[in-house]
């Protein structure tokens, strides 16, 4: 069952809550896995075992109260539990992406300091090796796959069963130390230390205590009355505080079920076989699983496609209205449930979310259309507002007042005000403690009044008391004219559309704007198949003709849609180029979150962004590009410069 306040009261800290858990929930699974084709189960008194061989293992091991442990790699059971047994010796779980190249870790590892590192496989092994002469404290190397790794020195290497083997002969020796370290955990004991995506600079270490993940786990849990019977598919990076709330902090103060897929590629698989009833994805996800829905439905016959199209057009008309409970007539309910039989529970089954009771999508704001799409079928998809700062929860949206175009209400215990530039306030039990040796961005994030500065624009809509975000407050600036420049409200716009994958605007004290676009190499491949045009590359598929005519066409139908706000329509797009390679994390032009490191592209290809200033039809570029392997190379391309057509808010309102 989901807990009440009082519940708190003794369960302050993950090794507390698992206990609580393998007592009470002793034989109800607590984590499934798939591997070799095959789901494995742990219920929760089998994962209390686990985790304390792994944390008397640490402790025979050398781990001192206080030490950093690095856990990197995929979801996998196994790094849950290093992270409760990590907290359990007193030592301080620090989560890392398990794409970052060596020199990302290094920094991380070399900042936190940490003395022992836990991976996955012998991809991750290599990258510290690679840097360990960097790490001043690095001491010892835990890794879980030993696949590769039988010829390499293991003085300092070490199998992760061979040190829960160690931890369990030395029971009798550790376990009066283990207890007496878990016994002084308490509410304001480090949880975890997560680091930011580094947007605008290095990323910062975000301490989070126990009081942190437990009351903002507790409230979100009992906000959406989550209880101990929810399945969750645990797919996205564990160095994320969403993964991390939803996949720990929520799984252990409910007791509920963390199902981790095989790989990514048997993501999609594994998620129809898992059906979860508790799913959390960016919006990435959701527009990849429609678009790829749209391009079956292109291939199916006419007769499926004909009903398809017919049902979801009156799932569009009446299905939101069903699931918030809203008056619908009874030929409409009818026609509804064949609809249900026919097509949206098939759908359902097909993508996986035909058990969802509560869906959430976050990070970046999701089409109206896409967003709606789901809804239609029933799924109570609902939108958040987070940040690691916050332990994630700063905005929900209440069943029954899911929209859209808004981020909810305040979430539990959370206070919000907005700032007389617009920027928002926030403060929470889910704030902060600290960043990690950087008192100056701490003082200047949090005051002295536990108020966060969230370095997001938006405004409290008067009627309904929900929040609307404009844009990051850093990058909200002006045009020459004074008209306001917000671009991510076009970028996302932009986005909404399945064959456009990114976008960047710029005009921030310009006279006008333009535009960086990337396309959906799958959706716009799958398009360029059906149309037998051939292609070799992404380059030369973005660079086709009828591909940037399609985007423009876009670009110009967005403008229409920008021009209807007064406030921000001089942010219309001018002129586009769409872009010769995808912007990579790789090579520095987005945070391991796809966030945009605007600044970094800004400066990359200010060659392009010249050109679409000055009038040019077109520009002969190179850029440096990063290679899997980690080798650096270059590509050349000469790139098309588009004018779009702009429309007059002055004709609209006067037409009005």
């Amino acid at each position: 069952m989901a807990q009440t306040q009082s519940g708190a009261e003794g369960k302050q800290s993950l090794p507390a809550l698992l206990h609580r858990n393998a007592t009470r929930f002793g034989s109800s699974p607590a984590y499934r896995e798939k591997e070799f084709g095959i789901w494995q189960t742990w219920t929760w008194s089998q994962t209390e075992k686990e985790i304390e061989a792994l944390a008397l293992g640490l402790i025979n091991l050398g781990v001192n109260e206080g030490d950093f442990i690095a856990i990197i790699g995929r979801n996998r059971p196994y790094l849950y539990w290093a992270m409760v047994a990590a907290q359990s010796v007193g030592a301080v779980p620090v989560p890392l992406y398990q794409d970052a190249n060596a020199e990302e870790m290094a920094y991380v590892l070399q900042h936190c300091g940490a003395r022992f590192v836990i991976v996955s496989d012998q991809e991750q092994v290599d990258k510290v090796i690679e840097v360990q002469d960097q790490l001043h404290q690095f001491e010892h190397l835990i890794y879980l796959d030993p696949r590769g790794l039988r010829k390499y020195d293991h003085h300092t290497l070490h199998q992760y069963s061979h040190v829960q083997d160690q931890g369990r002969a030395a029971r009798d020796e550790w376990i009066t130390d283990l207890n007496a370290r878990r016994d002084k955990l308490t509410y304001d004991s480090t949880c975890v230390m997560l680091y930011t995506s580094g947007t605008t600079g290095k990323p910062k270490g975000v301490v989070l205590s126990n009081r942190n993940v437990i009351e903002s786990a507790k409230n979100a849990s009992d906000f959406d009355k989550l209880t101990d019977k929810e399945d969750i598919l645990s797919y996205l990076p564990m160095a994320w505080v969403g993964d991390f709330i939803f996949s720990v902090g929520q799984a252990y103060w409910c007791g509920f079920c963390v199902n981790c897929p095989e790989s990514a590629d048997t993501m999609m698989t594994d998620l129809r076989e898992i059906g979860p009833t508790y799913f959390f994805a960016p919006p990435r996800v959701f527009e990849t699983q429609l678009t790829n829905v749209m391009i079956r439905m292109e291939d199916a016959g006419a007769l499926k496609k004909n009903m398809f199209h017919k049902y979801m057009e009156h799932a569009k008309k009446v299905g939101g209205d069903i699931l918030d409970g809203n008056p619908v007539s009874t030929a409409d309910r009818m026609k509804y449930a064949i609809g249900n039989t026919l097509v949206y529970g098939p759908l359902k089954d097909t993508l996986g979310l035909g058990r969802v009771r509560v869906g959430y999508t976050a990070g970046e704001a999701i089409g109206p259309e896409i967003f709606e799409f789901y809804r239609s079928l029933g799924i109570n998809l609902k939108q958040l507002y987070g940040q690691t700062e916050a332990t994630v929860f700063i905005t929900v949206q209440p069943d029954g007042e899911v929209r859209a175009d808004t981020v909810g209400v305040p979430a539990p215990d959370v206070e919000i005000k907005i700032d007389d530039s617009g920027e928002i306030h926030y403060r929470s039990p889910g704030t902060f403690v600290e960043y990690y040796k950087n008192p100056e961005s701490t003082a200047s994030t949090k005051d002295a009044e536990g108020w966060v500065a969230t370095g997001d624009a938006g405004f409290f809509e008067e009627n309904s008391g929900h929040l609307r975000i404009i844009d990051r407050a850093k990058d909200v600036g002006k045009m020459a004219d004074g008209a306001m420049f917000a671009p991510k409200y076009v970028e996302n716009k932009l986005k909404f559309y399945p064959d456009i994958l990114e976008a960047v605007l710029f005009g921030n004290g310009k006279d006008r704007c333009v535009a960086f676009i990337n396309i959906d190499l799958t959706a716009v491949g799958n398009w360029a198949e059906r149309n037998n045009i051939a292609y070799a590359s992404y380059q030369e598929l973005a660079g086709h003709p009828k591909v940037l005519d399609t985007i423009q066409s876009h670009v110009e139908t967005v403008n229409k849609s920008v021009a209807e706000d007064p406030m921000l329509s001089g942010c219309q797009v001018h002129r586009f180029v769409v872009l010769h390679k995808e912007l990579d994390a790789d090579d520095g032009e987005m945070t391991r979150t796809r966030k945009v490191r605007r600044r970094i592209v800004e400066d990359k290809f200010a060659d392009i962004i010249g050109a679409l200033y000055d009038g040019s039809p077109e520009i002969s570029t190179t850029t440096e590009v990063t290679y899997e392997d980690g080798r650096k190379g270059s590509i050349s391309a000469t790139l098309d410069i588009r004018d779009a057509a702009v429309s007059s808010v002055a004709a609209k309102l006067a037409a009005e």
